[in-house]
């Protein structure tokens, strides 16, 4: 509703039409001119909107292409909060690094940080299923623009990410799995998940650090699902 009501203000404003439906004459007066929000003592020539998407109803071909959906969301809205979490975490951790110089010092801290990570995801991680963990590898690569196994290189040791990566297969997960939502039809779903549940507020929107448009994706993959039929 806040949104519809900008936009409304912003089309009144914007056909200079009064209340009686009588086209307005040329003001004068800068104040006239210019728009002032509320809480703000600067005039504004123009009124700054947030983008908004408007979604298509979504369509399946099957029950089983739709309860594969469903399910895939149940995962992707699960896992979301910890990639949102871990990418805040990376911001923080590489701001505090900024003003560490020595390089043992740097060192000790970034193992104090990932024992502290390590043991505010450790349980809870624990408890997610292939998929939902597979989920949340992609999720990182998209919050953060680097693999789960780059960061581990990075923030602990070549071997340790080995490790590491060697483990996750015994269990079918890879930590190098990035993110493409332009090539692979998954990654759009879950893309297009996120956008929905960030449009309903069921999750806190952060914008993926990845370079692609949502809205050029959405026609993309419509337009193949086309060329099938």
């Amino acid at each position: 509703m806040k949104n519809i009501s900008f936009i409304v203000l912003f089309l009144f404003l914007l056909i200079g039409i009064g209340a009686n439906g009588q086209e307005r004459k040329p003001l004068d007066s800068v104040s006239e001119k210019y728009v002032r929000i509320e809480g703000d003592s600067i005039f504004q020539s123009s009124i700054g909107l947030d983008e908004v998407y408007i979604f298509g109803k979504l369509k399946f071909d099957s029950k089983e292409e739709k309860l594969r959906y469903y399910i895939l969301r149940r995962k992707t809205i699960k896992v979301y909060p910890y990639a949102k979490l871990a990418a805040e975490r990376l911001v923080e951790l590489n701001d505090s690094l900024v003003n560490i110089k020595r390089r043992s010092k740097r060192k000790r801290y970034t193992k104090e940080v990932q024992k502290y990570i390590e043991g505010e995801f450790s349980d809870e991680l624990k408890k997610l299923t292939r998929t939902e963990g597979q989920i949340l590898i992609k999720l990182i690569h998209r919050q953060t623009g680097k693999t789960a196994h780059a960061l581990v290189k990075e923030l602990r040791n070549g071997w340790r990410a080995f490790w590491y990566n060697t483990t996750a297969k015994l269990f079918k997960i890879s930590i190098k799995e990035e993110f493409h939502p332009n090539e692979v039809h998954e990654d759009y779903l879950i893309e297009d998940i996120l956008q929905r549940a960030f449009a309903s507020e069921k999750l806190k929107r952060q914008e993926s650090v990845l370079d692609y448009d949502y809205a050029a994706l959405t026609n993309k993959w419509s337009g193949n699902q086309k060329e099938k039929k």
